[in-house]
């Protein structure tokens, strides 16, 4: 009897700590169970959209998620998204090598990861305002470089999987995505497997809650938040490269559009763990695609307002989810060794 009042009070302190979540599954789980009953081309559509559409919103979520688990603020990712689209969309241009060009977009991405670090770090800024530097950097490079008329030499198709591509429902929605958006939903699994369970990941994790202890056991402080930062980096590079060889096609000013301060939400609902972050980006994905489809089907509401919709929810989540989530204890801080 003990034991099940007891399983019944876990149970009920889990639902009450994880209800967004709760709601996120149903919402999905309505979505995917209509579809599969309805057959409906509308629904399916959203829903491959929806995947699509949270690719660069769960890159830039764990680009965010890696550098404060080590301790390190980064609202710098709207910056390096958006300059590593642009050197990827000159990269495709001038070499026609789609491969190459998210290699470069990837490196540009780690190169700004390296300059926060250098200015976090090393020289101790104010993390903040070293990612506000980036910002700014990425927006005047962008937008003084910017040349229109160029054309890139074609973008990333949808790779069927196989026999997997033709499962009713699923397949269009899952195995049937252009190659990084697979990676994206491999790297959020591989993320949280280093993170959780790896020495790595229990590196990182010690640094961003008590970077004296971990110093104190032989951990290196400064490396760690350096190579972890150019990591975050080249994965927020890969979201940038995402948008123009993959998303669009081609490079506009300003086309990252607050995804990267998205991202920083994202990363909050999900409790700072890859898997979490991975459900929010799924739900501001499909806002995304509802919002789209809303527009083409000529609803009859204000543009204004349906552009709006993930920004609202934005706010919704900080304001009813942000201020209960605990951060890494150390983050923001800069480290001052013994």
């Amino acid at each position: 009897m003990e034991l099940t009042a007891q399983h019944q009070v876990e149970s009920q302190s889990w639902l009450a700590r994880n209800k967004w979540l709760v709601i996120i599954g149903a919402i999905v789980a309505g979505s995917i169970f209509y579809a599969f009953l309805t057959n409906d081309r509308v629904t399916v559509a959203v829903l491959a959209s929806t995947i699509r559409q949270s690719t660069p919103l769960i890159l830039g979520a764990l680009c965010g998620l890696i550098g404060e688990r080590s301790g390190v603020v980064n609202i710098g990712i709207e910056g390096q998204m958006l300059l590593a689209a642009f050197i990827a969309f000159l990269a495709n241009v001038y070499i026609g090598n789609l491969l190459a060009a998210v290699v470069i977009g990837a490196l540009v991405g780690a190169l700004l990861g390296g300059l926060l670090a250098f200015m976090s770090v090393t020289l101790k800024m104010d993390q903040i305002i070293g990612g506000t530097v980036i910002n700014i950097l990425a927006v005047g490079l962008t937008g003084y470089f910017y040349v229109t008329g160029l054309t890139t030499k074609g973008k990333f198709q949808p790779i069927p999987l196989g026999p997997l591509a033709e499962i009713p429902l699923i397949g269009p929605v899952l195995f049937r995505n252009p190659p990084i958006t697979y990676l994206a939903i491999i790297l959020v699994f591989v993320i949280h497997y280093f993170l959780f369970y790896t020495r790595w990941g229990l590196r990182t994790r010690a640094v961003g809650e008590h970077p004296s202890a971990a110093d104190t056991v032989g951990i290196n402080v400064f490396r760690t938040r350096y190579v972890n930062l150019m990591l975050a980096g080249s994965i927020a590079g890969l979201a940038g490269a995402f948008l123009t060889l993959e998303g669009v096609g081609s490079f506009e000013r300003l086309m990252t559009n607050g995804r990267g301060f998205l991202a920083l939400a994202i990363m909050i609902f999900g409790r700072w763990t890859p898997i979490g972050a991975w459900g929010a980006a799924l739900l501001f994905g499909f806002l995304y695609a509802l919002q789209t489809q809303l527009q083409f089907s000529g609803v009859n509401l204000p543009p204004q307002f349906i552009g709006s919709l993930p920004y609202i929810m934005t706010i919704l989540v900080l304001a009813g989810f942000g201020g209960r989530a605990r951060p890494p204890a150390a983050l923001g801080t800069p480290y001052e060794k013994d």
